[in-house]
């Protein structure tokens, strides 16, 4: 029993891992161009480089700019729906409907908990308590946590109610159409719980602050918290309490008192400049929380773990790794927004993601050491190029420096890591899979494909499930004895097996998700 309970457990996660590729595969592309474009319209650009400010070329820009944002500022809604999508075995359309619905139920529910518990901040303060406008409402920010969280309930929901039936009298409410209906009664108890749990968490990073602000070792500390953070959208409170909060500080500068971070350098990098006494006194530290440090992920680490992650793909997968790895590197490279890498890992080993933030922080400490006075706040190569290069006193040069020792140092944690515990990171699924294995595949014969491998797997009726994943079908059987592996075979399949007795998966590669169209349609 505690066996299959373990197993049973490694399948939900699997799931659950695999449900998030498709929000991600959105990501990121969308977040590499609006990284450009975000770069590309900032006034500090415009003034090192006057061609790029011609009207008609900053209104593409800034058109790109608001329709890639728009993306990025639903990202809970599309892990919500994605999540659903990839979780939910039965009534798959419904459950994605579901978690929309329970989302904004969601945030509704944390607006009014607020409202009555008067912990609804004003607009001007309302990011310093993780508060933030989500679709109109104003609630708590628990970015892709929330998404996650409907995604999940709306899922279970589907595979226990889609068959629910009800007395005469509310029968039309039964069925499918429960579905939607239970999720949302299921997110009020939830939207009055999170409220709770999360101004409890909130008070317990403002009460250890005081340790980000200790010389050299704090800014590791804050940095490593601030990764730990991300899946729970934590990381924004945490930022904000250093930026504009006494916890970030209290600095004197030129008889003026500044409050947080952020107004502190302000002034100094937009003011008074690289000559300033100032700047030598307080930038190492104060962009050490900034998007000087960041460059180090961005521009370092994040390219380290797609290495080892290229590097250990399989051979013949190679090429369909690289194409999702490179992508979600240049998001973070461009454009800052290292969530698409980050959730490849987080969910497949969670170990690897604490391990992840502890030398995330570790590598951080010789920041302030080094003198290291690159600004602003988002860390991309762009930041790098104005406010590192362009800028005097900035000591660039040892942000590369110390940048190759965290490239060398996380390369070689996540190529062994990956190897040593066989995590299924891009490019490892359980068999190498061949772009071309048949010659139905190479003819893109789907139909034909499709009625083999049904004919394989026993029939329409021996199918209890089909799902896919990135290289190969999923299927729950009624009867594992009918499979035929060598009709099977005839489909081009590159392999089979069974990682449990009523389950086989059934390998196809990068195409496989054109064979399950194909079967469905038959099915």
């Amino acid at each position: 029993m505690k066996n299959k309970n373990k197993s049973s457990w490694k399948d939900g996660i699997q799931v659950f891992g695999r449900s998030l590729l498709l929000p991600i595969a959105v990501l990121a592309p969308v977040g590499m161009i609006m990284g450009i474009c975000s770069a590309l319209s900032q006034p500090y650009m415009l003034e090192k480089f006057p061609l790029i400010g011609n009207e008609t070329l900053q209104l593409i820009i800034k058109s790109l700019q608001s329709i890639t944002s728009i993306v990025f500022n639903n990202i809970p809604l599309l892990f919500a729906m994605g999540v659903a999508q990839g979780v939910a075995k039965k009534e798959k359309g419904i459950a994605v409907f579901a978690s929309v619905a329970g989302y904004l139920t969601l945030n509704q529910v944390m607006n009014i908990f607020l409202t009555v518990t008067g912990n609804l901040a004003e607009p001007e303060t309302m990011a310093q308590v993780g508060q933030g406008m989500v679709l109109g409402i104003q609630t708590l920010k628990i970015e892709a946590m929330g998404g996650i969280i409907c995604g999940l309930v709306a899922a279970k929901v589907a595979n226990r109610f889609y068959n629910l039936e009800l007395p005469l009298a509310f029968a039309f409410f039964g069925g499918k159409k429960s579905i939607p209906i239970i999720t949302i009664a299921a997110m009020v108890p939830i939207g009055l719980v999170v409220p709770i749990i999360w101004e409890l968490l909130t008070r317990f990073l403002i009460s250890i602050s005081f340790i980000f602000m200790t010389p050299y070792i704090g800014s590791g500390i804050f940095y490593a918290l601030n990764r730990a953070l991300i899946p729970f959208g934590l990381h924004h409170v945490l930022s904000s309490i250093v930026r504009f909060t006494e916890a970030g500080g209290i600095y004197i500068i030129n008889g003026a008192e500044y409050i947080g971070i952020l107004p502190a350098i302000n002034e100094i990098l937009f003011n008074l400049g690289p000559s300033d006494p100032s700047w030598s006194q307080y930038m190492p530290k104060l962009t050490s929380y900034l998007g000087g440090a960041q460059m180090l992920t961005t521009l370092f680490r994040v390219p380290a773990i797609g290495l080892a992650m290229y590097k250990t793909a399989f051979t013949k997968n190679k090429k369909i790794a690289k194409g999702v790895i490179l992508t979600c590197v240049l998001t973070a490279f461009l454009g800052n927004v290292t969530e698409p890498l980050e959730f490849t890992f987080l969910f497949i080993s969670p170990a690897l993601f604490i391990v992840y933030c502890i030398i995330s922080g570790i590598m951080t400490i010789p920041y302030q050491l080094l003198n290291i006075s690159i600004g602003y706040i988002r860390g991309t190569i762009f930041d790098f190029g104005i406010f590192g290069l362009l800028y005097e006193n900035t000591h660039w040069i040892n942000l590369i420096l110390l940048g190759i020792v965290n490239f060398v140092v996380f390369y070689f944690v996540f190529k062994w890591f990956i190897l040593k515990f066989e995590l299924e990171t891009p490019g490892r699924e359980s068999f190498e899979v061949n772009e071309a294995s048949s010659v139905l595949i190479k003819e893109k014969n789907w139909d034909k494909i499709a009625d083999i491998a049904i004919e394989g797997l026993g029939g329409k009726e021996n199918i209890l499930s089909l799902e896919n994943c990135i290289s190969r079908l999923r299927i729950d059987l009624k009867n594992p004895k009918l499979v035929d592996e060598k009709e099977l075979k005839n489909s081009g399949c590159a392999g089979i097996f069974f990682p449990k007795e009523n389950h086989i998966h059934v390998v196809f590669g990068p195409h496989v998700e054109f064979v399950r169209l194909a079967m469905e349609d038959k099915i």
